[in-house]
């Protein structure tokens, strides 16, 4: 429960840094930090004889990878590897937190807070002479990017953008976007900026706000939606959780999501039949297709590969349910079957999960978790901290002077790809005033999970599994 819902919820991210030069630097980063971590796991292997099963908990524990134990547990075939990530769990959290503390001392960066926290709306009027007597179609191709035209006004009358409107001087936009400075490069390619004209006047289109409630409409482009009996409509922008998101054409709709619309009066109830506009839609998800995408993860958990010189590995109930979820969550829909779940919904699910795997392991694991702390604490203790600071400080060190990262998005990347525990995530994204940790943090934690449950496998075949 809790890795497929990790699945579904960062699936996109995961993918778009797989292919962009940014996600590509951060992930190889955080290879670069595990295998740091693996280094001395095999010192506390080696020169201290710490039990292979023992090592693989306090790696799991000291990167705050309960996925990792699960495989880690898998792998030995009992509940020993949850030693050592009880001792260590602490460091894991406890580590990287003072690590960017320190670091935001010594560095003391200075970034800009961010515009917005959703999107700016803002009218203009056409007074530039090269988009005077041209098709909305073209003023359309050359705006900025994350900008859109939501609504046009025309001699006194608000009207649906398309693409074959000729735009006249005088004549009034009203403009969404992402930033502030994307807009006022939009309004030097317009004209001036005016207020009031389009909002005023609510007597041909009026906004309203719709809740995505309806299984026909989840999981569809926003620009491949059809509403029967609606003249004309603009979507203005999309909430989803607290994030306002412009509504691109390729922009998957989910459960739970809010649309802002512009439409006709008389059309109002056809667009809210249309969504569904019920409040439940913000927990609503498709048990079928639940239950359907973790069993194809637990298949794919179970199916042995071979590796040439240490048998077989298995990406076991952690990592084979977090790839079928992240792969599922990239295609968003499949014919009438929806893979996503809303936040609220998807928190629910992981923190239940969760709950239920750590209590089961504490029941089981209570009793010989004593009588170890008793004789090994102190090794433990050692080990469960250095197996979490080397990689940690080679993460950041290596980010800032080596790959020239935004202090940012160095917290991000250390947060998703060394610690992974949210709560490293939520003090990094205190330092800063943007909500660029925020985003590296996505797009390095599916892979780094990933990483760290593969790695702690070979790690466990090399040591000898005992």
């Amino acid at each position: 429960m809790f890795v497929y819902g990790i699945g579904i919820q960062y699936g996109k991210q995961f993918f778009a840094g797989l292919t962009s030069p940014f996600g590509l630097k951060v992930n190889a980063l955080a290879l670069a930090s595990h295998l740091v971590a693996i280094g001395v796991c095999y010192v506390a292997y080696a020169a201290f004889s710490v039990a292979p099963a023992h090592v693989a908990g306090l790696f799991a524990g000291a990167l705050t990878s309960t996925p990792t134990l699960q495989a880690a547990i898998g792998a030995v075939g009992n509940n020993d590897p949850a030693l050592g990530y009880s001792v260590a769990y602490p460091f894991g959290l406890i580590a990287p937190i003072l690590c960017m503390y320190f670091a935001n001392v010594l560095l003391k960066p200075k970034l800009a807070a961010a515009t917005s926290a959703g999107l700016e709306l803002q009218e203009m009027v056409v007074r530039n002479a090269q988009v005077i007597g041209h098709p909305l179609s073209e003023l359309t191709a050359a705006l900025p990017a994350g900008v859109q035209i939501a609504v046009v006004r025309q001699s006194h009358q608000n009207r649906v953008p398309a693409p074959d409107i000729v735009l006249n001087h005088g004549d009034a936009l009203a403009l969404t976007g992402e930033s502030v400075e994307a807009l006022e490069r939009a309004q030097a390619l317009i004209g001036e900026s005016a207020t009031g004209r389009i909002a005023k006047d609510r007597l041909d289109l009026d906004y309203f706000r719709f809740f995505v409630s309806k299984g026909t409409v989840v999981g569809v482009r926003v620009g491949d939606l059809e509403m029967a009996g609606v003249s004309e409509y603009s979507i203005m922008h999309v909430r989803r959780g607290d994030a306002d998101l412009l509504p691109r054409p390729d922009l998957i709709l989910e459960y739970g999501d809010r649309v802002g619309v512009m439409v006709k009066r008389e059309d109002r109830d056809a667009v809210r039949a249309h969504f569904g506009d019920s409040i439940k839609g913000t927990a609503e998800f498709s048990y079928v297709s639940l239950g359907v995408g973790m069993a194809l993860g637990v298949l794919l958990g179970i199916l042995p590969i071979p590796v040439p010189g240490l048998g077989t590995l298995s990406l076991g109930v952690a990592g084979g349910p977090l790839v079928v979820a992240l792969i599922l969550s990239r295609f968003g829909r499949t014919g009438s079957w929806v893979w996503t779940m809303p936040v609220s919904a998807n928190v629910t699910l992981r923190n239940f999960g969760l709950t239920i795997f750590l209590a089961q392991i504490g029941l089981v694991s209570g009793p010989k978790f004593i009588a170890t702390v008793q004789q090994l604490g102190p090794l433990f203790l050692a080990l469960g901290a250095a197996i979490i600071l080397t990689p940690m400080l080679v993460n950041m060190l290596a980010g800032h002077f080596v790959l020239k990262l935004r202090f940012d998005d160095l917290l991000g990347a250390a947060a998703g790809g060394v610690g992974g525990n949210p709560a490293i995530l939520a003090f990094g994204s205190k330092l800063v005033p943007t909500d660029r940790t925020d985003i590296t943090y996505a797009t390095t934690f599916p892979a780094a999970t990933i990483t760290k449950i593969v790695l702690v496998q070979v790690m466990l075949a090399m040591m000898g599994k005992s």
